[in-house]
This record gives structure tokens, sequence and C-alpha cells, in this order.
């Protein structure tokens, strides 16, 4: 499977999941909203999409940034699975090689199938004939480099986990200045005119929460499942050339 075939997969999954993203993001706010909102004049009024758009622009950026969020999450989720980082089929098909001492043709299926593991066991395979501590460091570095790579895939999540709660401190400051705003130019303000702006406030405060919680969540699922299965292969790939490590003669 390409990576762009992987990609689209994960773009269709991530189509499916918004619609249930946007109702458990937004089934909640008349909830949070049911107590603050019990002294307004017309709480009637009250409606999911009058809670959307009674967070302004900021709260339609972190609805955009929610989508987004999941989107990454479910690219990461799919692409850094345990069977695309080291397809089955082609570890067996590598192994049968090496058991043959066909080394070239492996190097060619590692070419013809780009993956973490074939990545590094190419470097490997490179360094075939020269000692054993040559080969063992081609692994290590390749190893070390997809390590990074792979991560920093991840670390998008948690980027857009700390930029979420920081829009809502943004529309937080914003319904501030709006409530003091009427202080300083109305004589003599009532409770309601005060609310709009801090109701506006402590709600892009509650959806900059909401993408953040289960975006730091994901973050560190991701992040320890990458771990696991990196572990994993490098463990295949050094089970694979230790018939290279030199044996002690007495």
């Amino acid at each position: 499977m390409t990576f762009r075939s992987v990609r689209s997969r994960a773009v269709a999954l991530g189509r499916r999941a918004l619609p249930a993203l946007a109702v458990m993001l937004f089934a909640a706010l008349p909830l949070l909203a049911q107590d603050g909102a019990a002294a307004a004049a017309e709480p009637e009024e009250l409606s999911l999409w009058n809670l959307i758009v009674l967070s302004g622009f900021i709260g339609w950026v972190i609805i955009a940034l929610s989508i987004l969020t999941l989107a990454v999450i479910i690219e990461n989720y799919v692409t850094l699975a345990r069977e695309k980082l080291a397809p089955p089929e082609i570890v067996d098909e590598i192994q049968g090689l090496f058991e043959e001492g066909q080394f070239q043709e492996a190097m060619e299926l590692c070419e013809n199938e780009p993956s973490f593991f074939t990545k590094v066991c190419a470097a490997g395979i490179a360094k075939i004939g020269q000692p054993f501590e040559v080969i063992q460091n081609a692994l290590q570095e390749m190893g070390d480099e997809e390590s990074i790579r792979l991560n920093q895939k991840i670390g998008w999540i948690s980027v857009l986990a700390a930029v979420s709660p920081m829009l809502g401190l943004f529309g937080t400051v914003q319904g501030m200045i709006a409530s003091f705003h009427i202080i300083a130019n109305t004589a003599n303000p009532t409770p309601a005119q005060l609310a709009s702006g801090i109701y506006v406030a402590l709600l892009t405060t509650f959806e900059g929460l909401m993408v953040a919680i289960p975006a730091t969540a994901a973050f560190a699922y991701l992040r320890n499942r990458l771990v696991r299965n990196i572990i994993e292969v490098g463990a295949i790939v050094e089970d694979l050339f230790e018939r290279f490590r030199p044996t002690n003669s007495q």
C-alpha cells in the first residue's frame, strides 16, 4: 500500500468521524451554559447554532482547529501502525532472501517498498561485507533518523493541543475587554450588558479545552504506541543482521 493510498484512507476515515466529533463537541455546550444562562432574559433562544455564533470568530477558528486535529490524529494512527512500519509480508520476504543469501534482491525490495523497516534494513545491507561494527552503526543511525522523523509527525498533535487553549485564552481576553469597555463607557451598566462579554470569554475557553484535552491524550497514546512499535521493529532488524556478527574463536 502506497503512502498516497494510506493518506486517502485516513482522509476518508476523518470525514466519517467529523460528524461524530461535532456532535460530541457541541452536545456538552448547552449543559455547560445551562447554569450560567438560567438568569438570562430569554434562555429558550439558546441553541446549538446560537452557541456557535456567540463564540465569535475565535470560536470558529477553534472549531476548524478541532477538525484539523482529528484529521492529524487519524492520519498518524493509520500510518504509524505496526503493520505500516514493518509490513509482515515484507518482513517474511526479506528474511527469506537473507536465508538464501540474496542480499542484492533484498536491497531492491527495500528500495521498492519504503517503510521504517525497509529503510533501516537497506542501510545495513549497503554495508554488508564490512566489519559488523560498521553495519551496526549504519542500522543505528538510520533507525535514529527515521525515529526522529516519525516523532516529528506526532509532534504536530502536541502543537495543536497547545494552540487550542491559547486561542481559547485569546477569546477570553477579548470577551473581558468587551465587558470592561462597557463599564468604561456606560454610566450604570446592567449585569446583562456585562454578561455578554464574559459569556463569550467562557465559551471560547471551554471550546479550546474541548480540543486540547483529547488531543493531549491522543498525543500521549500515539507517542507510546510509536515507541513500542519502533522497539519491536528494531528487534526484528537486529535479529536479521545478527548472522553477520563475528563469533569469538578460542
